[in-house]
């Protein structure tokens, strides 16, 4: 039994591993995260019928335009913080019951609610998987929902044994993880029926999440006018300079003459300073994040800045965005734009959704520094294959 009880914490600990991923990834324990976690996910990725538990589902790389994704993104935040926080307060109840030697918690949050922690531990893992939305970490999240079902079950077998009568009534009184009535309307009672409950409920949920990436990518910020190539934008409102000044960019002599007639690519049209870049491919030393010495700030702007960090959460790394945003040069209002040509392999591209297929092959190829209100080119770099956390499955949207 007591191996058993390892297993599952083990399970748990896991979990929150996998679900702090984009934490870790910030911080500077990234290289020694990745050396043990990223040859799974490269387990993953290369096998065609588990690629897609590398892939998200939701968006996070580019800021939502749509109220239901950005909604969604604000919940996830609220399900963490939601979640921790009633954690924290069953944690201080218990361990004050135990100080005081009061014997078993049956009052406050475990008045109607015989698991109160698991329930919440469940919605900070729900949040997680929205913040941080790999299909492995929704799966994974079905899967703590799972063990925390079978750790419930074995702390009753316990309770009954010590405290029979006591806690048979309250159990008679209380649900597992919801309240009594509204948990005895949900939940079948017998064995089977449980099982099967299970199941569908594992599966509408993954079915859930592929809705939400095929309704992402239907409400990306696109550009697809020209044979080969098509552009994406970060910011909605990018939109418009993208529309009327893309073609025109194309036909730019530098930028011609990198674009072969037998590739298809993808271009990033972001700001010079999007914070999230170095997801995209490895532009430069200032966006592989882990470097920098900022975490803590920048875990705070993905909590609770679900979409200003996206615009602004890089100024606590450079002091002189705010310069660079003055002379017109930044993301609020100023028409230099970085654009990051990626070609897509291994996939037959006929529509340009195609081009964020599961299965795609996403080569960095160049990028490319210019006003794009005066079509001047900056600067023109050949990049790297990868990103900047190498060979790292990354967010696409």
């Amino acid at each position: 039994m007591n191996t058993q009880k390892t297993l599952l914490r083990s399970a748990l600990i896991l979990y929150f591993v996998i679900a702090f991923e984009v934490l870790i990834m910030i911080s500077p324990f990234a290289g020694f995260f990745y050396s043990v976690f990223n040859p799974v996910l490269l387990g993953l990725a290369g096998n065609s019928s588990t690629r897609w538990l590398s892939a998200f589902y939701l968006p996070h790389m580019v800021l939502p335009q749509d109220w239901l994704l950005q909604f969604i993104r604000i919940m996830g935040s609220v399900l963490f913080v939601v979640g921790i926080a009633i954690f924290l307060v069953c944690a201080a109840q218990i361990y004050t019951a135990k100080i005081r030697r009061k014997g078993a918690v049956l009052g406050g949050l475990y008045a109607t609610i015989r698991h109160p922690q698991y329930l919440a531990l469940g919605l900070a893992g729900l949040g997680l998987s929205i913040l941080w939305p790999r299909f492995l970490t929704i799966v994974l999240w079905l899967v703590m929902a799972l063990v925390y079902y079978f750790l419930a079950k074995d702390e009753e077998r316990r309770m009954l044994s010590a405290h029979e009568k006591t806690y048979r009534a309250y159990m008679g009184k209380t649900g597992m993880f919801l309240p009594r009535p509204l948990e005895k309307s949900l939940s079948p009672s017998s064995p089977f029926g449980k099982i099967i409950f299970a199941v569908g409920f594992g599966g509408a949920v993954i079915v859930i999440a592929f809705l939400f990436r095929a309704y992402t990518i239907s409400r990306l910020t696109i550009w697809s006018k020209a044979q080969n190539v098509t552009a994406v934008a970060i910011l909605p409102e990018d939109a418009f300079m993208m529309d009327h000044r893309m073609a025109a960019v194309l036909a730019l002599k530098d930028i011609k003459e990198r674009i072969r007639d037998d590739k298809r690519y993808l271009v990033y049209f972001i700001p010079q300073y999007y914070v999230m870049q170095g997801m995209i491919a490895d532009t430069g030393g200032d966006w592989k994040l882990f470097n920098q010495h900022h975490s803590m700030a920048m875990i705070t702007d993905w909590i609770s800045n679900p979409f200003d960090h996206l615009r602004e959460g890089q100024h606590a790394m450079h002091d002189g965005m705010h310069l660079q945003h003055q002379n017109g040069a930044g993301m609020e209002g100023g028409m230099i734009r970085r654009l990051i040509f990626i070609s897509i392999e291994d996939v037959p591209v006929k529509d340009p959704s195609d081009l964020f297929s599961i299965n795609a092959l996403r080569v960095p190829q160049f990028m490319v520094d210019m006003d794009v209100h005066n079509l001047q080119v900056i600067e023109i770099k050949e990049l790297p294959h990868g990103s900047g956390w190498g060979t790292v499955p990354t967010p696409v949207f």
